[in-house]
């Protein structure tokens, strides 16, 4: 625990204008991020009395250890720069919010020569235009039904299409008339472009010229006795009013806006949003935070208002923003959402009538996320907390274990054997620092021999990034040829430094290491730390069969209470890595199973390898072929033939596969039928589908 009077800034320092700060700890990693209108006058709050600051404000100063600040030219680009911080850094200690789910929307792929209606979750795209978000995905589906008699615009998949128009026949919509069937060129794309334009003008409320257009047709066919298309058109206007009674009028006046409702307690924070357009409430949202800083109702507002509209641009920010309490200071975040808007937007208060009565509605529905959301036991950040004090009360440690990793060894019968490590921090997972690793020092199957590999592996990279840092500098070499591939890394994209706040790779360490397993595996993990003079770090394990927790030299284990949160969130960390281990074994023995001979012929491409497996059948029969038949196959040279020729020859054949259930020798490579074989050359597992899963560890 830091004093925060030991990295305090002298004065005459921070500057006394508007800009962003972040706090960092001990391993340079930015655990808050914050904007002032005066610099000066905010960060010295941060270093008063410790006993006269909140109790979060207190413990994420005592975790920092280092306070920097950029100094900006207006609040509005002190907000955005705040912003940009958050997103790249993802600071502990700021509020986040976390949605339960991916909300759905209706999308319309503009952006295609034949646009698409479709549910689509996830980033927006450009050129795509978006209605919602929707509360469940059946809600547009619904919607979508019942416009496409009138809207007959396009739905299927690529590859649907692309076999209709090979086909010259469309799908069940184009006979029923729920699609136009630009597939077989029953409508031009430019016809079809102008019916998608307007559906999402009926989508976006301009609803009432549609409706007069067709009672007009429908009044000129009955007057013409043409009963059959007048009926037909009553149908469709039904189908329309049907459709738009799914969201009815809130607002009388048409209006388009955001509602934004906040319910708290002093520890979470629940934020709901509604999306009204033409009047109509067109989508809802929901986000949930743990209330890590001390924080008024106005600052979850701004917050809110950053994570809804951060990457919104144009008519994705309506003109008017509702919201229950006005940030402070307000003109900043309006002249922001201006900005993105690229004209007027109003944010303010609902003071009467039915914006402000709609707001209770919005107000309701936030109290009721709070409460359903304290029921969720895992997200609870009061149970969490219990977790970690009762972690740190059985294994007797000297305060909770805000960062757990946990390692698991998997492999089938010995073969691939691979090894995981999960992370959470404060009790959640973070999935961005999981890793995974081959064991690479020696063959067959050895858990415990496995697990003193990886977690040498692992923290002598940790020495190594500390030495780096100047906060390691006995002079040990931490360093291994061997590790640059030894750990893969979860997420794509080079590693950052450590200036940027996020640690690289294995440079910052856990109070906690879990493995999975008894005795051995928690000696072998101990043993390994011991050898790199490591002794800050807690190790113990958690053994399936009783959910025992074993310590290093302990000849007893830990059994903590059924009910106990802190066994719960062992078993979860546990669980984790488990099935991160299992997925990354199975993925690579699907890889090794899908291997070829003609995998090493260099200048072989795909598609002449399965241009020479598809003309002789098998990898058998190209084996005993001469060149001058594999000349024979288009596309491929002699040159190439020769060095298939050479390479087939260089490689042994793989064993017959053999049915252990009958002894049965099965040549897959001529073309017999594969019964529970992976591959080629692989023996065959007898025993039901559970059973060869259990030999899988």
């Amino acid at each position: 625990m830091a004093d925060p009077s030991s990295y305090r800034p002298r004065p005459g320092e921070i500057p006394d204008s508007p800009g962003v700060y972040r706090f960092r700890d001990e391993h340079r990693r930015v655990i808050y991020v914050g904007k002032a209108k005066s610099l000066r006058q905010r960060l010295a709050n941060y270093f008063q009395d410790l006993a006269n600051l909140h109790p979060r404000t207190r413990t994420m100063v005592t975790t920092a250890a280092s306070v920097e600040w950029t100094v900006v030219s207006t609040e509005v680009e002190a907000l955005q720069l705040e912003y940009s911080w958050i997103k790249e850094y993802d600071p502990r200690f700021n509020v986040k919010y976390r949605d339960d789910k991916s909300y759905p929307y209706l999308a319309v792929t503009m952006n295609e020569e034949f646009p698409r209606v479709q549910v689509m979750r996830g980033h927006k795209k450009r050129g795509v235009r978006y209605f919602g978000p929707y509360g469940h995905a059946w809600a547009i589906r619904d919607t979508v039904d019942l416009l496409l008699r009138v809207f007959p615009v396009r739905t299927c998949s690529a590859g649907v299409f692309k076999n209709a128009a090979r086909t010259g026949r469309p799908c069940l919509l184009g006979y029923i008339g729920k699609c136009s069937a630009p597939c077989v060129e029953r409508i031009s794309p430019d016809d079809h472009w102008d019916l998608a334009d307007e559906f999402c003008d009926f989508m976006a409320g301009r609803t009432g010229t549609y409706l007069r257009r067709l009672e007009r047709q429908m009044a000129e066919a009955a007057d013409e006795m043409e009963y059959e298309r007048a009926a037909r058109l009553r149908d469709d206007i039904g189908a329309l009013k049907k459709a738009m009674e799914k969201s009815a009028v809130v607002l009388a006046d048409a209006t388009d806006a955001d509602l934004i409702a906040v319910a708290e307690d002093e520890l979470e924070a629940a934020v709901q949003i509604f999306h009204v357009r033409g009047g109509r409430v067109r989508g809802q949202r929901g986000w949930v935070t743990d209330k890590v800083e001390e924080i008024t109702t106005g600052a979850l507002v701004e917050h809110a208002l950053q994570q809804l509209y951060g990457e919104e641009t144009g008519d994705a920010v309506p003109k008017e923003v509702l919201v229950p309490a006005l940030p402070d200071p307000v003109e900043p975040v309006q002249q922001w959402l201006t900005e993105r808007r690229g004209s007027g937007v109003s944010l303010r208060i609902p003071q009467r009538g039915d914006k402000k009565a709609l707001m209770e509605t919005v107000q309701r529905n936030a109290q009721q996320a709070l409460v359903l959301h304290k029921t969720k036991r895992a997200s609870d950040l009061t149970t969490r907390s219990r977790a970690l004090e009762e972690i740190a009360d059985a294994l007797d440690l000297d305060s909770a274990p805000l960062r757990i990793e946990c390692y698991d060894i998997s492999h089938l019968q010995g073969d691939d054997v691979v090894a995981s490590m999960v992370v959470f921090e404060d009790g959640l997972a973070r999935k961005s620092e999981y890793r995974r690793f081959q064991i690479k020092g020696f063959a067959g199957q050895d858990d415990v021999r496995s697990m003193h590999e990886v977690i040498t592996r692992r923290f002598r990279r940790y020495l190594a990034e500390k030495e780096k840092t100047g906060e390691w500098a006995d002079g040990e070499d931490g360093a291994d040829g061997t590790e640059a591939g030894g750990a893969e890394q979860l997420t794509d994209g080079p590693a950052l430094k450590d200036d940027d706040g996020r640690p690289k790779r294995f440079a910052y360490p856990p109070q906690l290491v879990v493995v999975d397993g008894g005795q051995p595996q928690v000696a072998a993990a101990q043993r390994a730390l011991d050898e790199l003079g490591i002794d800050d770090i807690a190790v113990c394990g958690l053994a399936k069969r009783l959910e025992e927790v074993w310590l290093p030299r302990e000849d007893d284990p830990v059994v903590l209470p059924r009910t106990s949160e802190g066994l719960y969130l062992l078993q979860r960390v546990r669980d984790e890595a488990h099935r991160f281990a299992i997925t990354y074994q199975r993925a690579k023995r699907a890889k090794r199973f899908r291997s070829s001979p003609l995998d090493d012929v260099p200048g072989l491409g795909e598609t002449r390898k399965q241009a020479l497996i598809k003309h002789f059948g098998s990898v058998k029969k190209l084996r005993s072929a001469t060149i001058d038949q594999i000349c024979e196959v288009p596309g491929i040279g002699r040159k190439t033939a020769e060095t298939v020729a050479v390479a087939l020859a260089r490689a042994t054949p793989a064993a017959p596969a053999v049915n252990t259930a009958t002894g049965e020798i099965i040549d897959d490579e001529d073309g017999a039928p594969e019964t529970t074989a992976d591959a080629p050359g692989e023996p065959v597992t007898a025993g039901t589908p559970d059973e060869r899963r259990g030999q899988e560890r």
